[in-house]
């Protein structure tokens, strides 16, 4: 893709599948039979049943925006199988992750089972939506799985959660908040430097806290992705090359991951995002090498370190 850098392949840290069983999960909780028509209430298309037609969708959108990799995303527990039929269409494009309950009866297993079965690579924790606390001693197996095999990472979502397909349709998003303080993680990330935690949206509202946690843990990522609305909260108000700044000052760059948190079509990937974070690094003066890291080689090296070794590094 052409940045202000030149040409850099972006691999982006942070987007949703949407498939269709995520729709039937939704449709179930609002008591609605007809699911295209719910869908398209919303002013998008409707996702194919076919989880591969889908995947085939997305790979023709990011061939269209240059964009050379992207991690999709299972956004409901239970839909493993969606995220893994699309990393079967292109394992080379297509970074597959899951959200679970932890929970949920079986959650290991499940978690297992996306890892080992379906090829899946980012294990996604809501704290807030399914309410519990990232110290829970039940989840000290999920992070072990999460270490067992090379280029897995933990996903955790801390911050302010709110989900947009959920206010569209009317739906309640009965989240507790208190759970969702970055530095909860602390504490697991030391006993677990064995695996890598990524944070998304910059801790979505607690910035300062989760500078704190990358400051003290190493293992600790944060990923760029969305609007960044939740500078709404901060006094003064820091544009988003302020963002940007404080994060390389304390993270450095080798932590940062670019996201767009896109979703669904006919919008597809969020070039928006894209030329807004770009715009902001490059007001920054980053250079090439560190615009190349934040926008791809950080999570290729994540989730695909033998082509990070072999490739990504000379600027492929």
């Amino acid at each position: 893709m052409q940045t202000p850098w030149g040409d850099i392949a972006v691999h982006d840290a942070h987007a949703h599948l949407f498939s269709y069983s995520f729709f039937e999960a939704l449709g179930r909780q609002k008591g609605a039979g007809d699911i295209a028509g719910m869908v398209e209430s919303l002013g998008w298309q409707v996702p194919p049943r076919d989880n591969a037609e889908l995947a085939r969708r997305w790979v023709t959108e990011f061939d269209r925006r240059g964009v050379a990799g992207s991690v999709l995303m299972a956004s409901a527990p239970g839909d493993e199988a969606a995220a893994g039929d699309a990393v079967r269409v292109a394992p080379d494009r297509i970074y597959g992750y899951f959200m679970l309950d932890p929970s949920a009866a079986g959650a290991v297993e499940r978690a297992r089972r996306a890892f080992e079965a379906f090829g899946l690579q980012g294990l996604c924790l809501f704290p807030a939506m399914h309410r519990f606390s990232v110290r829970d001693p039940r989840l000290t197996p999920l992070y072990e799985l999460a270490a067992e095999g090379a280029g897995r990472v933990v996903f955790v979502h801390m911050g302010v959660l709110t989900v947009g397909v959920r206010n569209k349709l009317g739906l309640p998003s009965k989240f507790d908040m208190s759970l969702s303080n970055p530095l909860d993680l602390h504490r697991v990330a030391l006993e677990h430097p064995g695996v890598n935690f990524v944070l998304p949206h910059f801790g979505a509202g607690y910035f300062r806290e989760a500078l704190m946690l990358c400051d003290l843990a190493p293992n600790v990522y944060l990923d760029t992705s969305s609007s960044n609305g939740w500078v709404k909260y901060l006094t003064p108000r820091p544009s988003l090359a302020q963002v940007f700044e404080q994060a390389l000052e304390v993270a450095g760059c080798e932590r940062l991951l670019f996201g767009s948190d896109s979703s669904f079509f006919p919008r597809g990937w969020n070039r928006a995002v894209f030329d807004a974070q770009a715009e902001a690094l490059a007001a920054l003066g980053i250079g090439a090498d560190q615009a190349r890291a934040v926008f791809g080689g950080n999570l290729l090296r994540l989730l695909r370190p033998a082509a990070w070794r072999h490739g990504y590094r000379t600027g492929s």
